[in-house]
């Protein structure tokens, strides 16, 4: 029986030839189509696998694409989810990033034949939505805005003055303070942890100050017996001191949001007087990763002229996607902001039934920004509810499904799914349950 069974068993070249398994192998690489092919026909041989199923099997283990990530619906209702690569691309910079892949005109002004400005397209777009910034220059993520301007301003044993409070960590153990002494600057640190007070500030500042730094605690949030500057006052205070006020509002929103009212935004804060905002591109903005800098024209130009900035510049892919961004249709994450609660709902009920009620039940759940981004802010929704045994076989399944569990259930919350994935998400959850599509037999 074993030897018939490895006589039966194909050749490699045999597989390898197969139409299917060659057009895979010009799309993934040869090697790692082999490697699939090689344990497959292992598992032939152990008979775990049928000699006439050996190419369906190739072609189930491989990945849809040669980079490893695998496309993934988060039904955690974080909308801008870290692990999960944060903000989703929009269908318009998802295209936009195909053409850029290819020879573009990224620094080449067509007309004359000479060499343009590098992303000028989408630096003119980031300098329309924000008319109150005199000048804008993008890098590739917030920490890199940061430390350009700490770079160019802070070098020479110049000081950065910030409150205590806001000497945070960003994630993954990077922290602020570390960040910019690791590029030379020197901290002054004013106030405590919970308190700071304008006159803190107006005794720090001396001769040796490059800049007041005003950080926006992302994460969390300190309440009780606070008190903090707010960007108007500080503002003034560093006008009559002569020193720059730059402020990182942390998750990119470009204007006032009416679900996220105490969300710091780029307009507000330079209306109010701040020299310089910082931003990330990947956040609130809903666009790809990035580092915003917007604020004085002069300001922005001499850290666009400064050495460093050449090593945290952008790619052509991330200058097209964040154009398509800011003039497209809305990204995914406005558009998760803007649904509306009943909807989810609706969906949620929808789906529960497509599932099967015995299995599945539509829940209230409450959702969150994510990123950073407005803290403790609690985001009406609408989710889900499934056994909690199913987590893990969702998270490994062939259309992988990340939830949370909260009392004992599974919540596959639907805030940041959009609503054409619904079929998808319902055939995921009835394959890892066993369960047939109702009106079907199994």
């Amino acid at each position: 029986m074993d030897d018939d069974r490895r006589r039966r068993t194909p050749r490699t070249d045999a597989v390898l030839a197969d139409p299917s398994v060659a057009a895979a192998a010009a799309r993934l690489g040869r090697g790692r189509v082999k490697e699939a092919v090689v344990a497959c026909l292992e598992a032939c041989r152990a008979g775990e696998v049928a000699p006439e199923d050996v190419v369906a099997h190739v072609l189930a283990m491989l990945p849809t694409t040669a980079a490893s990530m695998r496309r993934v619906v988060n039904a955690t209702g974080v909308v801008v989810h870290t692990n999960l690569g944060r903000a989703p691309l929009s269908q318009a910079a998802v295209d936009a990033v195909a053409v850029a892949a290819g020879a573009t005109d990224v620094e080449l002004d067509l007309p004359t034949g000479r060499r343009g400005r590098r992303g000028a397209a989408a630096l003119a777009a980031l300098a329309a939505r924000v008319p109150d910034a005199g000048g804008v220059h993008v890098v590739n993520n917030g920490a890199a805005a940061l430390v350009l301007a700490a770079c160019a301003l802070a070098s020479g044993g110049r000081r950065i003055v910030i409150a205590r409070g806001e000497l945070v960590e960003i994630g993954d153990g990077f922290r602020i303070p570390e960040l910019l002494q690791s590029v030379g600057a020197e901290l002054r640190e004013v106030g405590t942890t919970n308190r700071v007070h304008p006159a803190d500030y107006a005794d720090a500042i001396d001769d040796r100050t490059a800049f007041v730094l005003k950080v926006h605690p992302s994460n969390f949030r300190v309440e009780g017996f606070t008190s903090s500057v707010a960007v108007r006052p500080l503002a003034e205070l560093c006008r009559e001191r002569g020193v720059p006020l730059v402020v990182d509002i942390g998750s990119g929103l470009l204007a006032p949001h009416r679900r996220l009212p105490d969300e710091p935004d780029a307009t507000t804060v330079l209306r109010a007087g701040a020299d310089l905002v910082t931003a990330s591109g990947d956040k609130l903005l809903g666009g790809p990763q990035a580092g915003l800098l917007l604020g004085d024209a002069s300001l922005v130009e001499r850290l666009r002229r400064h050495p460093i900035a050449r090593a945290l510049r952008v790619d052509k892919l991330t200058l097209a996607a964040l154009e398509a961004t800011l003039v497209g249709p809305a990204p995914p994450v406005a558009a998760a902001l803007a649904t509306r609660p009943e909807e989810l709902l609706d969906r949620a009920r929808r789906l529960a039934l497509a599932i099967g009620p015995d299995l599945a039940t539509a829940v209230h759940s409450d959702g969150r920004v994510g990123g950073g981004g407005a803290p403790g802010v609690p985001l009406p929704s609408a989710a889900v509810a499934l056994p909690a045994s199913l987590a893990e076989p969702l998270r490994l399944g062939a259309l992988p499904v990340v939830g949370h569990v909260s009392d004992g259930r599974l919540l596959l919350d639907l805030l940041a799914v959009p609503a054409d994935l619904d079929d998808e998400l319902a055939d995921a959850v009835r394959r890892v349950a066993g369960v047939a599509r109702p009106g079907h037999t199994a």
